[in-house]
């Protein structure tokens, strides 16, 4: 049975879900020695923010498979480290999104009517409303920067509360920021206009240090800024300059460069700085959403499935995962055959993607098919996540191309494999209700669902030769459970198909390449 360590805090609704398919430990606090002494025994980790998942740790654990992390970042996990080790990582884009969104728009309105100031002062027995005059979001300007999911929810609040809307955010069009209700603008005239800036963006290099000293220059003096995304994306000391010598008027902070906050000129500012403990995502909902989703996806991969929000998986976003998941196992499938058509060492693989297939993203399809190529050589090492290593690293020249035009299927895939067997080919498409069917074999037209043990074989097509072949495997007490033919022409070269109940026993296939007429043969194990 599979072992699942949860390291960190969760809601209680995840742990049931794993506890379907595996052994689940909650261990939480553990220091990072202790990590590295006991992860060996785990098949997966669910963390939170706390727990830091090393190079060191991810070494550690040979039999990982999938390293989850109930919320929307993954800054406290080495992913590349996990990528060349082919464990998954994922997380929950969207589970903490309303909470999120929220909390800044709390913000934003606590900062606007100093509310955490007037709250202690009335508790401490005074009445000072001269003092605690605030400001109206209504016709002021917001300006947000990170039009995603959280960023586009602050939009359409905001928006109900009449405020006008400016955005940056490169990866995104002019469209689709018109249709969530913003002027998308450069970041100088955002920070030059808006009335109210918050950041949604993730922390990197290039966003690191993104609000400093020059761009609070740039501020109107009553601007305020808040940032419920990622600490380290405003400069904490040129904040704390910025509103104490009055460049701006004011900033909410609920992240911050360095967690728990230290010493921090931040502490030292009045009404004009509200600091929250990293609440973005601390609502008992988003708790609940968060660990269901990464609980979900943990188990599906211990299942054998893919994740749907692997962050490093190229092109395996949810909403293409959701769209291409059939295609994904008929990839997985044809690799498989092909790869024992073609045997021992593959050379190259060339990816066909047919009819409406050829129309979407060919990255996860071709991930799949190398996953399905590799597994007879690596098994249960390879998966979605190192296929693509694994294949580089074999010298296994990846060709894709694409045909638009609709034959016999809307959507189909052809591969064809370069192997110390020969080039062979297999294409297989998707019946309306889901089911793979195998449809040609080294251009052979056929028309069988792949099932655990075939034999394939080269043959020419003559009388009673279907019969030698029965007659053959019923000496060998071999159960036939179905059998196809496909062939060009009448008297021609055909190929045969047959899904058998028992794997061949050994000498079996020597004897079959014995009978008149078969050329060559094949067994197959899916």
């Amino acid at each position: 049975m599979s072992k699942v360590l949860v390291s960190d805090p969760i809601d209680q609704a995840g742990i049931d879900i794993l506890s379907q398919v595996a052994q689940v430990d909650v261990k939480t606090g553990l220091p990072a020695e202790e990590l590295v002494r006991i992860i060996p025994e785990y098949d997966a980790l669910m963390i939170r923010s706390e727990t830091r998942v090393t190079q060191e740790v991810i070494s550690a654990g040979k039999q990982l498979k999938i390293i989850g992390r109930a919320g929307v970042g993954v800054d406290n996990v080495d992913v590349p480290a996990a990528t060349r080790q082919g464990i998954v990582v994922v997380n929950s884009p969207e589970g903490n999104t309303i909470a999120a969104a929220e909390h800044a728009i709390a913000l934003m309105l606590s900062l606007s009517r100093l509310i955490p100031d007037a709250n202690t002062s009335v508790k401490s027995g005074k009445w000072e409303r001269k003092k605690f005059v605030g400001a109206e979001v209504y016709k002021k300007t917001l300006g947000i920067v990170g039009l995603g999911k959280i960023g586009s929810h602050v939009a359409a609040v905001a928006k109900a509360m009449g405020m006008k809307l400016l955005a940056f955010d490169p990866f995104i069009s002019t469209e689709r920021a018109e249709h969530i209700g913003c002027r998308l603008v450069d970041m100088d005239m955002l920070l030059r206009e808006a009335d109210y800036i918050t950041l949604h963006i993730p922390k990197t290099p290039e966003t690191a240090h993104l609000i400093n000293a020059e761009a609070f220059a740039k501020m109107k003096p009553t601007a305020r800024i808040i940032n419920c995304a990622r600490g380290g994306i405003i400069d904490e000391a040129a904040l704390a300059e910025a509103v104490k010598e009055g460049k701006i008027a004011g900033a909410a902070l609920d992240v911050f460069e360095s967690e728990p906050l230290g010493e921090s000129p931040l502490r030292d500012l009045g009404k004009e700085v509200i600091l929250t403990p990293h609440l973005g995502a601390s609502t008992a909902e988003a708790q609940v959403n968060v660990a269901i989703d990464v609980a979900e996806q943990i188990r599906d991969v211990l299942l054998g499935l893919p994740a749907r929000s692997a962050v490093n998986i190229p092109g395996l976003y949810p909403d293409v995962l959701e769209k291409l998941k059939p295609y994904l196992r008929l990839a997985e499938t044809l690799g498989n055959l092909v790869s024992q058509l073609a045997g021992g060492r593959v050379e190259s693989l060339n990816v066909h993607l047919q009819g409406e297939l050829a129309s979407n993203d060919s990255k996860p399809i071709v991930i799949a098919a190398l996953k399905g190529l590799l597994y007879q050589a690596l098994r249960e090492r390879v998966n979605y996540v190192n296929a693509s290593i694994e294949a580089k690293e074999r010298g296994i020249r990846v060709i894709e191309t694409r045909d638009n035009a609709v034959r016999d299927y809307a959507g189909s895939l052809h591969l064809e494999a370069k192997g110390s067997l020969g080039e062979h080919s297999v294409t297989g498409a998707l019946l309306g209700d889901g089911e793979i069917h195998i449809t040609d074999i080294n251009e052979f037209p056929i028309n069988v669902p792949p099932t655990h043990h075939m034999l394939f074989t080269l043959h020419r097509d003559m009388p009673g030769i279907i019969g030698k072949i029965g007659s053959l495997l019923g000496s060998f007490n071999v159960n036939i459970a179905s059998m196809q033919v496909g062939r060009k022409i009448v008297r021609g070269d055909a190929v045969m198909v047959l899904s058998l109940d028992d794997p061949l026993p050994e000498g079996v296939l020597a004897e079959i390449l014995k009978v008149p007429g078969i050329r060559d043969a094949y067994t197959v194990t899916l």
